[in-house]
């Protein structure tokens, strides 16, 4: 057969969103490059995307037909069944929930498998909001955190192009762990050491990012707040502010120095756990470098001062003034598109007072039955619940319920989707037409199908077209085809899309998003702060307002626990949080990293069997003992699944749902505590 190219877009859940030239061969995807379509991905794609895609779309795990569990929940015993059979099912179920309970009683479960417009959250919220269900806080799960602190300080409004990286004389890549989650960033970064500029790295773990760095801050996971406001105190004795900008730009600038000064380069040397003269020594670049790219990624949100922790780090080009000009914070680009999200959702078709339900607690009101009207149908899609959930085994109960309706929409037959009553097989992203913004770059990109949908699979706009028509919704916006949508989803009389309708973008070129200048939108050059007051804001009436009084300015509180040990999960470079899990490159457990000091106290070797628990839970994994983490700080990868671990258990399982993050009430990943021995 002839091979044939197409242009594709990657839509999984990363910042680069890259542009894809996809080889077919008869229906079957057999090679994934990168395409020159993004300037910023330019032509280079992770080797997970570019080795395992023809697994993630034809591989032994695919759904490829609707299915009717026939066993116990988690079982995985399920019977072929026809589309009508199924839509039929859910109807009568479903509407069996309603009648008892109430719609509030039915909810989606769904998170951001695809990034796409479209597969994401577009004619299911119709569905959704028509039906009445109980709406899902989603952000807490991650990229709230950040959101909020970013738009709390800044506005919603962009930081800098990524780009700007390239031409920065230092670049500061805090909390990002970025060769493997935002691969071209580094790019970016080589590019720019080649031509002699300076990078640090401020992570727990030695990172691949950190051992190019010139300076690695190994600090202790969560003291990210200390050392920012210690570096502005050093920054400050040193004359390096720029009270001009300060006074014409920034609000809050007295009580926010206030706390800095409290924490002078030695106390913040001791309680973040690095040597004093690396805080000195940082402080001097960044007074001296000219242009300043700051890189924070999602790290730095991981715990109960997450929010505290970016609102100080990007509080520093702005006291430095080294905001526009080349310097920047990488921040905020998914501000750069003309969003219409409410003519997408269709919100207004909700009824008044209908509840919001925040994703980390949806364990809880699975198991404990603690709603009224209680949860009794649920639709999960774009999400794998039972892998990436904080407290693990409270979701696995509650999951496992049989008199919770679970309707599960799926490419692959994941551990979540075991516990479904129906299951309904999902196009991929290279199975649909789909429109691609990005939250780590500025150009807009459009996808169209490179092969058909494999099997009876379905785009998720058709599936929930089909179930809107068997629910008898009839409004004209449930019969609206994906060119209709893709032009609900952005402003087409934007001029930024340069009067092209977003549904006619070009699939070979991505699209800039730019100032009205014409140039890329770069924040103090062409776009100014959007909080309140017009400036940024470093103390924050906004946030105090929505997430409490402590939320006005950053803060840090020393926590204690009986548990020595503070585990971290970073990134995989071989899965996108729990996405490809199920192929053969994640069939092995990710092992357990451990300071050499931490592991001879505990009497353990490198290859050793080890088991990691606290109240939560308790997981088995190999040991591999290194320098890469800190005493006191254990790591493993997230996104395994759960067969890869003798307990059924992940690290998942240890992470509390009932901590929270100072802003958008995030999960707190790594905030977890735990003891480690021999399995």
């Amino acid at each position: 057969m002839t091979l044939e190219e197409h242009p594709s877009v990657c839509a999984f859940d990363c910042p680069d969103t890259c542009s894809l030239s996809v080889t077919v061969e008869n229906e079957r995807i057999v090679r994934v490059r990168g395409s020159m379509a993004a300037p910023f991905t330019d032509g280079v794609i992770c080797n997970k995307v570019a080795q395992d895609m023809a697994g993630f779309v034809h591989g032994e795990r695919r759904l490829l037909h609707p299915l009717r569990r026939t066993g116990p929940k988690g079982s995985g015993r399920f019977e072929r069944i026809s589309w009508d059979a199924a839509l039929d099912e859910i109807h009568q179920r479903v509407g069996d929930v309603i009648r008892r309970w109430g719609a509030q009683a039915v909810m989606p479960l769904n998170y951001a498998g695809p990034h796409g417009f479209l597969a994401g959250d577009s004619m299911s919220m119709r569905f959704f909001h028509r039906l009445g269900a109980s709406q899902l806080y989603r952000r807490s799960l991650c990229g709230g955190v950040r959101s909020e602190a970013w738009s709390g300080t800044y506005g919603a409004v962009p930081g800098c192009p990524p780009e700007f990286a390239e031409h920065a004389k230092l670049n500061v890549v805090w909390g990002n762990n970025a060769t493997v989650a935002n691969l071209h960033l580094v790019r970016c970064v080589r590019r720019a050491k080649r031509k002699g500029s300076r990078l640090v790295v401020v992570d727990p773990l030695r990172t691949k990012i950190a051992e190019q760095a010139d300076l690695h801050l190994a600090l202790r996971p969560g003291t990210d707040t200390l050392l920012a406001w210690s570096l502005a105190a050093a920054l400050e004795r040193a004359g390096a502010l720029d009270h001009g900008f300060i006074a014409a730009n920034v609000l809050g600038f007295d009580e926010f120095m206030a706390l800095a000064r409290e924490w002078p380069s030695s106390r913040a040397a001791e309680a973040c756990g690095v040597p004093e003269q690396q805080i000195l020594t940082l402080a001097g670049w960044l007074a001296e470098a000219d242009p300043l790219v700051l890189a924070p990624g999602n790290g730095l949100e991981r715990g109960r001062h997450g929010g505290s922790g970016i609102r100080a780090a990007i509080a520093l080009p702005a006291l430095l003034g080294k905001l526009g000009k080349g310097s920047g914070i990488a921040l905020g680009a998914g501000n750069s598109f003309p969003k219409t999200t409410a003519r997408l959702q269709r919100p207004d078709l909700a009824p008044e007072f209908t509840r919001t339900i925040n994703l980390i607690d949806v364990g809880r009101h699975l198991a404990q039955d603690d709603l009224a009207p209680p949860l009794r149908a649920l639709f999960i899609y774009n999400h794998n619940p039972i892998v990436v959930h904080p407290d693990q085994n409270r979701m696995r109960r509650g999951l496992a319920r049989e008199d919770v309706f679970a309707v599960g929409i799926e490419l692959a037959m994941t551990e979540t989707m075991a516990h479904c009553d129906l299951v309904l097989p999902a196009a991929s992203h290279f199975e649909i037409d789909d429109l691609y913004p990005s939250y780590g770059h500025h150009w807009l990109q459009r996808g169209e199908p490179v092969i058909k949908p494999v099997g009876e699979s379905l785009p998720n706009t058709e599936i929930f077209r089909r179930l809107a028509a068997r629910f008898g919704f009839d409004e004209p916006c449930f019969a609206a085809t994906d060119a209709e949508l893709m032009d609900d989803a952005i402003d087409p009389d934007d001029p930024r899309l340069g009067g092209v309708r977003p549904s006619r973008i070009p699939i070979t070129n991505a699209t800039e998003m730019r100032g009205r200048d014409g140039r890329p939108m770069v924040l103090f050059e062409n776009v100014f702060p959007a909080t309140p007051s017009g400036r940024i804001e470093l103390k924050s009436e906004t946030l105090a307002k929505k997430w409490g009084e402590a939320a006005l300015l950053p803060s840090w509180h020393e926590r204690h626990s009986p548990r020595p040990l503070m585990l971290i999960s970073p990134a995989s470079d071989k899965r996108i949080s729990s996405t490809l899990g199920g192929l053969p490159a994640s069939a092995a457990a990710p092992p357990l990293r451990m300071h050499p000091s931490d592991a001879t106290a505990r009497g353990l070797a490198s290859g050793a069997r080890v088991r990691v628990w606290n109240e939560l839970g308790e997981v088995i994994l190999s040991l591999t003992v290194t320098d890469a983490v800190a005493p006191g700080v254990v790591a493993s990868e997230k996104g395994a699944w759960l067969s890869t671990s003798p307990t059924g258990q992940t690290i998942s399982a240890l992470v509390s749902a009932e901590m929270r993050a100072d802003l958008a009430e995030g999960a707190c990943f790594n905030d977890t505590r735990v003891e480690v021995g021999p399995a």
